[in-house]
């Protein structure tokens, strides 16, 4: 075949250019420190890379939100743990004005110490986050939480909702708790029915332990124990108020004994006068602000006659016995952001470790080997050269020269 001299020094121009192609190239991969410069230097691994990245930066979505989580969880934790101490404090209150020897004086300051634990109380449960949004107000985060105090009622303002924040593929954390739930469902009385005295009562009959004796007789009707006094002898009538029926007459009354009606058993102690009565009802929600109005209302009411002193004895019996129900409540809520806070940090490991190995993964697909790579350098600059020589001997080759 005849190769034309045009011919010979387009090939050899073509042949360079591709040689000096391949080098720039590689010489960019180097530079860049990466094997896949475009997806058309390795179209699988480039598909395999763009899976690893979308994976990665959902991975690091849910890390910018398990640290919001943990930042709001870590704030709640803080408040409840406020809140329990308030709690404690009132109930140590509480404790000390069943003593026998304050007097009126003692008690109104009590009284007073009692109103400024539940003004504290309303500024805990209106406390915010970090962002500025109340955290106690459901989805209403803009809105205070609670309004009102001292002798007037607290009023919830927010909703019931409960935000969440995605903290993995699967898994919705909560992180708030609203005011409604944490604050106001929480059951009076022993958290089965309430044991309630008779506002008319006269004589120094006073509640005593109450308790669930038969679970299966349970119903819910409320139950008033009417007293009958003649003479020496008390008795007392069980009558369901729902149905407007006497179960039974004529119980004879012993000091301290326990009284079981449906399921229920309470025991009285002290001398019920005629016509006193006592009711037993399911129990129903009752604010923790509102215990707190009810023990400074109990603290503030005289105890001069006998009458007097068993219905303050009864408040504050019942006061302890639902502020004991009240910390229960919040340890309880405390307990599960303690919860959620373990899997937090369980969460973030486990995202971390993710992390390093979609790390690993791209470093596979597309980083370069240096030492492969300079080596193929030095390879194809050789080729380049020994082109380059070649060619110049070879356009050399002349009969012309040879005159």
């Amino acid at each position: 075949m005849r190769i034309s001299t045009p011919l010979l020094y387009q090939q050899a121009v073509n042949a360079m250019s591709a040689q000096q192609s391949d080098l720039l190239h590689l010489q960019q991969q180097i530079a860049a420190g990466k094997r896949m410069l475009t997806a058309a230097d390795d179209p699988v691994a480039a598909a395999q890379a763009l899976v690893v990245r979308q994976s990665q930066a959902e991975n690091d979505r849910y890390a910018n939100n398990i640290g919001s989580a943990k930042d709001l969880l870590g704030q709640n934790d803080s408040v409840l743990a406020s809140i329990s101490e308030v709690l404690q404090s009132v109930r140590t209150t509480a404790v000390n004005a069943g003593s026998t020897v304050l007097s009126a004086t003692d008690r109104a300051a009590l009284a007073t110490d009692v109103g400024n634990r539940l003004q504290q109380l309303i500024g805990l449960a209106n406390s915010r986050d970090g962002n500025g949004n109340f955290m106690y107000g459901g989805f209403q985060s803009a809105t205070q939480p609670f309004t009102g105090g001292g002798t007037g009622a607290v009023t919830y303002n927010g909703d019931q909702g409960v935000q969440t924040l995605q903290v993995s593929a699967t898994r919705f954390m909560d992180v708030s708790q609203n005011g409604s739930a944490l604050f106001e469902t929480i059951k009076n009385g022993n958290g089965t029915f309430t044991a309630t005295p008779g506002s008319g009562n006269a004589g120094s009959g006073v509640i005593g332990s109450t308790a669930v004796a038969n679970p299966a007789s349970l119903t819910a009707d409320t139950y008033r124990l009417q007293f009958n006094v003649v003479g020496s002898t008390t008795t007392y009538d069980v009558i369901d108020v729902t149905t407007s029926t006497t179960i039974s007459t004529g119980n004879a009354y012993t000091d301290g004994s326990s009284i079981n009606v449906a399921g229920m058993s309470v025991a009285i102690t002290g001398a019920p006068a005629n016509g006193d009565q006592f009711t037993l009802a399911p129990s129903t929600n009752q604010s923790v602000f509102t215990t707190l109005q009810n023990l400074m209302t109990a603290l503030q009411a005289p105890t001069t006659t006998d009458a007097q002193r068993a219905s303050f004895t009864n408040s504050i019996n019942d006061a302890l016995q639902n502020i004991d129900h009240d910390l229960e409540h919040v340890l309880t809520a405390r307990s599960d952001v303690g919860a959620n806070l373990r899997e937090i940090d369980a969460l973030s490991s486990a995202g971390d470790d993710r992390g390093i190995q979609y790390q690993q993964t791209l470093s596979r697909l597309e980083d370069l080997d240096y030492n492969r790579a300079l080596s193929l350098f030095a390879q194809q600059q050789l080729a380049l050269e020994a082109a380059q020589k070649s060619f110049l001997k070879t356009s050399g080759l002349s009969l012309f020269s040879m005159l």
